[in-house]
């Protein structure tokens, strides 16, 4: 399987789909949820995929997608929604739902050539998107030690932070970062707690930091707010403290910090209606069948 989509009935229940409504499935992948969604569309019903991985588009063409007329796969990074969406005909406060399932898809874990995973000794690629320009290596090999210790602290919050980016610069000294065993030399020397977790926390912030997942999930927050309807529902599937950090401030407040602001009679401004007070999270026979699903949590909220 292309990828194991978590918490799958909980996110397609969350969305109350209408057969004739238009929605949006904004990390497409193997097409996990957007299948099932289909299966409730009507002819009149529309699904627009977001997707920059070139696997994913072509997972879009299978006939289980393309036999719906109402699917529009369309290839991009989900953080140029509303532009994409609106260059479809899809105009800004009429979308019924939206869905994101963030983070990196077990597809691209397990393919060694991508370079996201620790387990296989390939290029430091992790790039999302073959075609961007910067690479993991590009990062390890160009950055200051302050600015490795701000991406591991960051975006892998890996409690050595400094002494990592410190022993990086110190290998970059005699050979350049190439292969994923090049990270993983330099991380066993320096290795807080357990080995396993501690190189996913370093695989984790590299991997964000390639493709600027916090920035580009801050736009998707963004436009996803002004794409819905008044009613329309926005959920949201996080796999780690700093992204879902970043969802739960948008949904209370409208911005990533979490700033309250007050209108003139000093009302706080929500545009959103929280429907899960707190997350919802994967059972425990899912994470038995599903391991990657423990992190997990989905939220839900309403466009007010």
């Amino acid at each position: 399987m292309y990828h194991a989509p978590v918490l799958r009935s909980e996110s397609l229940a969350a969305l109350q789909l209408r057969p004739d409504g238009v929605y949006v499935d904004a990390t497409f992948g193997g097409g996990g949820h957007s299948a099932p969604i289909l299966t409730q569309l009507g002819d009149n019903g529309r699904l627009y995929a977001f997707d920059q991985d070139e696997d994913a588009r072509t997972n879009a063409l299978k006939p289980e997608f393309t036999a719906h007329t109402g699917f529009h796969f369309i290839h991009s990074n989900f953080r140029f929604l509303k532009r994409q969406l609106r260059a479809s005909g899809v105009r800004p406060g009429t979308v019924d739902g939206i869905l994101a399932d963030l983070g990196v898809s077990s597809h691209q874990l397990d393919t060694p050539e991508r370079g996201f995973s620790y387990r296989f000794d390939a290029a430091l690629d992790m790039r999302m998107n073959p075609s961007d320009e910067r690479s993991a290596a590009d990062v390890l090999n160009a950055c200051t030690s302050d600015e490795l210790q701000r991406v591991f602290g960051a975006f892998g919050e890996v409690r050595n932070a400094r002494t990592l980016a410190q022993a990086c610069v110190r290998f970059r000294e005699k050979s350049r970062f190439q292969t994923t065993a090049d990270l993983v030399g330099v991380c066993e020397a320096v290795v807080m707690g357990e080995r396993w977790r501690y190189l996913s926390q370093v695989f984790q912030a590299l991997r964000m930091e390639v493709n600027d997942e916090i920035g580009a999930l801050r736009d998707f927050m963004a436009d996803a707010t002004e794409m819905l309807r008044q009613g329309g529902r926005l959920v949201v599937i996080t796999y780690h403290s700093i992204e879902d950090r970043l969802v739960k401030n948008w949904l209370k407040s409208g911005n990533a910090e979490g700033a309250v602001h007050q209108d003139f009679y000093g009302n706080i401004e929500r545009p959103f209606e929280i429907i899960t007070k707190k997350p919802l999270e994967p059972s425990a026979g899912e994470v038995q069948e599903n391991p990657r699903a423990r992190s997990a949590k989905l939220r839900v909220a309403v466009k007010k």
